[in-house]
């Protein structure tokens, strides 16, 4: 569900342009509000719903699970760190899902500086960086050179 932007809510502040992973998410020079100048290249980590202050993005639901009519509303509680998702049907039913903002204590992620940095050989690895560490597993499973044994 890609996001978009209620121009009457966006103050231009940034934040979602800052916190995108895909470098969508920009702000209009002449209105100074925020928009998805590609939504087709839209990840849909939502990083952005989170980020806005002004409750300014939201996500266009898909046909299989939110009909035509419907309404998808992300709405972040920073007090209570609750995100809440409401979709509301065009038969006016609505369904709430909450989740907290964070599974994990704030402050307990190691931010990228404190990583030692990848060898050079690591370039060639189908290893993402810092695995298996960060996974605590010895080893990851891996199919060996030759393919399947049979």
């Amino acid at each position: 569900m890609p996001t978009f932007t209620y121009m009457s809510r966006c103050d231009g502040c940034g934040q979602c342009v800052d916190i995108c992973p895909s470098d969508i998410m920009h702000i209009d020079p002449v209105y100074r509000r925020s928009f998805n100048i590609e939504p087709n290249f839209c990840w849909e980590c939502y990083s952005c719903v989170k980020a806005c202050p002004q409750h300014a993005i939201d996500v266009r639901g898909y046909a299989d699970f939110a009909p035509l009519g419907h309404s998808v509303r992300v709405l972040r509680d920073e007090k209570t760190r609750i995100i809440t998702w409401k979709i509301r049907y065009r038969d006016g039913r609505l369904k709430e899902f909450t989740f907290p903002i964070r599974t994990t204590p704030w402050g307990s992620i190691k931010p990228p500086f404190e990583y030692a940095p990848p060898m050079a050989g690591s370039l060639s690895s189908p290893l993402l960086a810092h695995e298996p560490e960060a996974l605590m597993v010895v080893a990851l499973p891996a199919l060996s050179a030759l393919g399947p044994q049979h």
